[in-house]
């Protein structure tokens, strides 16, 4: 023990004779902690993004309770901190805009205080990428554990997916088909339950894409929010995390890039969110590991989609979850996967899969026979994005994977908006729509508004998809032909913003390709007459935001935030 008390960080704080360690303890001592729990006790900080502005997060107390358990339970001392709560159904203008600031919050709440290892309570989007970003430039031990995912939603006899059906029945309510009071039924049994989105929206893309990193237990993905199993994981966790102190495991140790490798082969296999490409460039950025747009392409080429889960097919997560959850899926996938992996329960992936079964073959097909040839996501490139867009195969439509047409443009999401169901918008379901200024710097923070609601003229002819361009995001419950991520974006004069009204656009998906059919000589005469909009904001968080956020090909993290800074003791603060 005495070897080990000399690698505590706590220890400069809790573990001197002086008058330093009197005032640490003392003031520590008026919550009630008795004096043993400072004598050479890992500190566990529990990382709570707990707020009832953010409702997929709202039942986090208990779960750090539950966390607690794990860590007295092996000896060590946890204390609960918060941290900024990113709540993607209420933050404006975007959750995204504020991932880099939550970041900044972690990795200072770490270095600054006396923790030497940390449990990560994520749920919400971005919740999982601003927490782990932080722990890795602090790079402490650590561990995640994923809020869990709401009980599937019901309407009347039909089930229904958070996000994916709103969508869907919004564009029914759109072209006439159903009413606005049917419409507030659905929306009462949407969400009935603790936890983030049901389906394999951006939460439960995320919760995937650590439990294939290796930072979660196994199953952490899938168990229902209210199922008390995620409470005995999260007790299990509170213990690993003690563990991982002892053994001075920190989360560089374990995020290598076998780790990302593994992650983007399963974001292929569950088909999802296009937004685990930004925050898996972004952590990586991080934490060190060399992860570009065209890995993503490479990596999950040949990847197909095993999971039948919405937005990509019918089912939702607690159906993922009975039928055996990531296990089954990352076995499936078996040796195309890093297997000898290490992972934060000190296990290799390879002895963490072994014993996974599948119940359910309708919900996770098997690799042969899989529920969709194309799982990945496909980088595209032309002069329309000469710095890579991306497009989710699963999620769009088959025949619109090869496609030209004509060009319908919306300046601004407002411009969209004001025109989008003007009886006199000149738009058929060939057209092409093409949205710009909403990527992070224009926006600001790269809003998901990429899957453009389709005109109402057209939704009234039956058709339910069409290619749509934007240097936006979507969420991870959304569908359709969409392209995102378009970089360089238009706000700071990508080529995006030189696109008008008729230009024709080509999309070519097999051939990677996103052109745009305009000679290079108009496309410089366009430049040269083309000004920048004026920026959101001149001052405050948004005003650094604008200044210092990379290109969505390079994660959208901060320019000054890129890198791992560790957790070396601060000086006395007295």
């Amino acid at each position: 023990m005495a070897t080990e008390k000399t690698k505590l960080r706590s220890a400069a704080w809790f573990g001197k004779p002086d008058r330093d360690g009197f005032l640490h303890r003392s003031w520590m001592k008026n919550q009630g902690f008795p004096q043993h729990l400072f004598d050479g006790r890992p500190v566990i900080g529990i990382c709570n993004t707990f707020s009832e502005l953010t409702p997929c997060n709202a039942h986090f107390r208990k779960i750090a309770e539950h966390v607690k358990r794990g860590v007295y339970e092996a000896g060590g001392f946890p204390v609960e901190f918060p941290v900024m709560s990113l709540g993607e159904s209420n933050l404006r203008p975007t959750a995204m805009l504020f991932r880099n600031l939550a970041s900044m919050d972690v990795e200072e709440s770490i270095r600054a205080n006396p923790m030497d290892g940390v449990v990560l309570l994520t749920g919400c989007d971005k919740t999982t990428p601003a927490l782990v970003m932080g722990a890795a430039s602090a790079d402490v031990p650590a561990i995640v554990v994923s809020g869990g995912p709401m009980l599937n939603g019901h309407y009347r006899d039909e089930t229904v997916g958070s996000g994916t059906s709103a969508w869907k029945l919004s564009e029914e309510v759109r072209a006439g088909r159903m009413t606005v009071q049917a419409f507030l039924e659905a929306e009462a049994g949407n969400s009935r339950s603790a936890g983030h989105c049901m389906t394999m929206g951006t939460a439960s893309t995320m919760a995937s894409m650590v439990e294939a990193l290796g930072i979660a237990l196994p199953t952490n993905a899938a168990i229902p929010a209210v199922d008390s199993r995620r409470y005995v994981l999260a007790h299990m966790a509170g213990r690993r995390a003690v563990e991982l102190v002892h053994q001075d495991i920190r989360i560089s140790q374990i995020l290598t890039r076998k780790a990302f490798e593994n992650a983007i082969r399963v974001n292929g296999a569950i088909g999802g969110s296009t937004n685990a490409v930004v925050h898996l460039l972004a952590i990586a950025g991080r934490i060190g590991v060399e992860l570009s747009l065209e890995d993503w392409d490479k990596l999950g080429r040949d990847i197909p989609c095993l999971v039948n889960l919405m937005p990509s097919g019918k089912y939702l997560m607690e159906d993922f979850y009975y039928s055996g959850g990531l296990p089954v899926v990352m076995k499936e996938l078996g040796d195309r996967l890093h297997l000898d992996h290490m992972t934060v329960n000190g296990k290799t992936v390879a002895e963490n899969i072994a014993d996974a079964e599948c119940f359910n073959r309708d919900v996770v097909f098997p690799f042969g026979q899989p529920f969709k040839s194309h799982g990945g996501i496909v980088v595209l490139r032309g002069n329309l994005a000469p710095n890579g867009a991306i497009l989710k195969p699963s999620a769009a439509t088959p025949a619109l994977m090869q496609h030209k047409g004509r060009a319908v443009v919306f300046e601004n999401v407002e411009h969209y908006k004001e025109r989008r169901d003007d009886p006199a918008l000149d738009v058929d379901e060939n057209c092409v729509l093409v949205l710009k200024n909403c990527g992070p710097k224009g926006y600001p923070g790269i809003a998901e508004v990429g899957n453009m609601a389709l005109p109402e003229k057209v939704l009234k002819k039956g058709v339910r998809d069409m290619v749509r361009i934007s240097d936006a995001r979507m969420s991870g419950t959304a569908y359709g032909t969409v392209v995102l991520h378009t970089a360089p974006e238009a706000a700071i004069g990508g080529p995006l913003a030189l696109v008008k009204e008729g230009d024709m656009v080509e999309l070519d998906v097999a051939g990677r390709r996103l052109h745009l059919d305009v000679p290079q000589a108009e496309l410089d005469r366009r430049r040269a007459a083309w000004t920048p909009p004026p920026p959101a904001m001149t001052s405050g968080y948004q005003k650094m935001y604008i200044d210092h956020v990379l290109q969505a090909d390079r994660g959208c993290d901060l320019d000054f935030l890129v890198g791992r800074r560790g957790a070396a003791i601060p000086r006395e603060s007295h």
